[in-house]
């Protein structure tokens, strides 16, 4: 059964942490933004048209989603699940378990992602403003949460101005106390 959530917007690291988690504790995870990948792939859509079409139609998103929140109860499913909104799965499914959020200022989350994937910090800015705007959006009128709203989170780390080995070190030291 999940141990541990991570959440947090892109850029804010979660998918590093992740890693460096699995590595350390030898445990297995699932990353919801992967479900999204591969349904694209299963149906020949580029990443971009297939979000367009989870626009228009909720249900697909309401279909990843309990994908997401299925694992999240098998007693041999990953011990760490990595999403936007697994945290807050957890804690609407009564989940026990460590809810992560990564909490990482606009700017250095556009400086990361033009890092990884090129471009200007400027336009990172805006996209992912607009990514967020458009987020929130379609989680409300899905299911009534706002993504912004940390109430389900156990532990909120701001990592705006940490490395990534001290981020780890703080969640790896979270989770040896809570297990």
């Amino acid at each position: 059964m999940v141990q541990v959530t991570i959440s947090g917007h892109p850029g804010s690291g979660t998918t590093t942490l992740v890693e460096a988690l699995c590595e350390h504790f030898d445990w297995d995870s699932l990353n919801g933004g992967q479900i999204f990948r591969d349904q694209a792939e299963k149906r020949g859509l580029s990443l971009a048209k297939f979000g367009a079409l989870c626009s228009v139609d909720f249900s697909i998103d309401r279909s990843l989603d309990e994908i997401l929140k299925n694992k999240m109860h098998e007693p041999s499913g990953p011990k760490i699940m990595e999403s936007r909104l697994s945290g807050w799965w957890a804690h609407l499914e009564e989940i026990n378990c460590v809810r992560i959020w990564l909490e990482v200022s606009d700017v250095v989350r556009a400086r990361r992602v033009v890092s990884r994937e090129g471009g200007s910090t400027d336009d990172a800015l805006r996209a992912n403003r607009h990514r967020t705007s458009l987020d929130l959006t379609r989680y409300e009128e899905l299911y009534g949460l706002n993504p912004e709203d940390k109430t389900p989170y156990t532990h909120i780390i701001d990592a705006s101005f940490l490395e990534t080995d001290e981020v780890v070190t703080a969640v790896v030291k979270i989770l040896e106390e809570s297990l």
